[in-house]
């Protein structure tokens, strides 16, 4: 399904969040993400199907001031 990760439009053949940020080498890492304008929480990840067209954003932490 084509789905907008961070701006850019992606084919990905998953069915939920965690699916495709496995997909996109995300699997280990710590970050925070968003489907569609709303914060979707790790613990929520799976339970989060996702539909054509959904945009998803995955931000990494940052440090510095």
């Amino acid at each position: 399904m084509k789905l907008i990760v961070n701006g850019d439009e992606r084919e990905l053949g998953v069915r939920d969040l965690a699916e495709a940020l496995s997909a996109l080498d995300y699997d280990d890492a710590i970050v925070a993400t968003a489907v569609n304008g709303d914060f979707v929480p790790a613990r929520a990840r799976a339970a989060t199907a996702l539909s054509e067209g959904d945009r998803i954003e995955i931000v990494s932490p940052r440090q510095g001031g």
